[in-house]
């Protein structure tokens, strides 16, 4: 008799970075706890950037970053490698270059066979070694669900530092991945995820952003940051509100996972996401033909291990795209507060979102 599969997604109430805490519950629990004064603390908790950075003295900064979730897939090895590529995602988004990670894991031992949390430290090995590092220890606890990710090491040329509340006016934005994996999550924990969306949803969720480390050379990238758990909405909203700009999004051009829009039409949408939107509706205004409905469910979508956001000066566009390809699509343009933007992006009419900070 065929052994039975073991779903991961069945033992957590949570899938991901929608494991986070909401937005706005978050900022009341971090209220008046900002890093405390180092001289050498270049990045710390004050600008809700990705990872904490100190300065070694040497011209190099020192990254420093931890990311852990419940299951957002139900195969042990590919929960390691998406918990893994997600934690070391923090790195790339800093413009550095990933050196070391330890382990962090709960697992609930009376419910769940330890050889599946075998399986789940060999995928977080595996992606460790795709991105040239080890994994080099770590800590485990007895959980009542499981629970995986990474503390992450780094480094980077204080010269290419890269923060996400440096964007300029003017700043073309860039997204190098498609948005849509809570709901797809959200899809296959409800049984709904068809076979043809699958793999692309694994791929998508296990693929490093090494191109951070690239893009971290280039002068004319302004700011970056990579899209998780607040989804697109959230984290653009981080960088406008520590640039003191606003923010005109091209609705029309942002990607989106294949199904995710036909999964919206089943009502098929993580919790998360409303928790997303309660916290930064009211920063949003929407030009007339855009779905809004449709948009309220995408924009808002909590990712994992998402791609980079990226603002980038109109001089350095053409080096950005041949750094990252044809994954990155601009889908829209930072501006000061107040100001209205142009009706037209590479020669095509876009329907429009204003994105504000106030």
């Amino acid at each position: 008799m065929a052994e039975e599969r073991i779903l991961l997604t069945q033992y957590s109430h949570g899938a991901g970075c929608g494991c986070k805490i909401a937005p706005k519950v978050l900022e009341e629990i971090l209220q008046g706890s900002a890093s405390q004064f180092n001289a050498k603390l270049l990045v710390g908790s004050e600008s809700k950037d990705d990872a904490a950075v100190y300065d070694m003295g040497n011209g190099i900064g020192l990254i420093s970053t931890t990311d852990f979730f419940m299951p957002i897939v139900d195969d042990a090895f590919d929960f390691g490698r998406v918990a893994a590529a997600n934690a070391i995602s923090d790195v790339y988004a800093m413009g550095g270059q990933p050196i070391m990670a330890l382990a962090i894991l709960g697992w609930p031992v009376e419910k769940l066979p330890a050889t599946l949390a075998q399986q789940v430290l060999e995928g977080g090995r595996a992606v460790c070694s795709a991105a040239g590092i080890p994994l080099a220890g770590g800590h485990s606890i007895d959980a009542t669900e499981p629970i995986f990710g990474l503390a992450v090491t780094g480094t980077v040329p204080l010269e290419n530092l890269k923060k996400n509340n440096t964007a300029k006016p003017g700043d073309w934005l860039l997204l190098t991945k498609p948005i849509g994996t809570g709901i797809l999550s959200t899809a296959q924990k409800r049984g709904k995820l068809l076979p043809g969306h699958q793999q692309a949803f694994v791929q998508q969720l296990t693929t490093l952003n090494k191109a951070g480390t690239a893009l971290g050379k280039i002068k004319g990238v302004h700011a970056m940051t990579d899209v998780t758990g607040f989804g697109l909405l959230g984290h653009l909203v981080e960088m406008c509100e520590g640039a003191g700009l606003q923010a005109e999004l091209y609705y029309g051009k942002i990607p989106v996972l294949d199904g995710a829009k036909d999964y919206l039409k089943e009502r098929i949408v993580p919790d998360a996401t409303y928790r997303n939107w309660n916290s930064y509706s009211t920063l949003v205004g929407f030009d007339k033909g855009i779905n809004v409905m449709e948009a309220f469910n995408l924009l808002p979508d909590p990712q994992t291990n998402g791609g980079l956001l990226v603002a980038v000066d109109d001089s350095a566009l053409e080096e950005v795209r041949e750094v990252i390809g044809a994954d990155g699509v601009v889908i829209g343009r930072f501006l000061r507060n107040g100001e209205k933007g142009e009706r037209e992006v590479s020669g095509a009419k876009e329907e429009k979102m204003i994105l504000v900070k106030d």
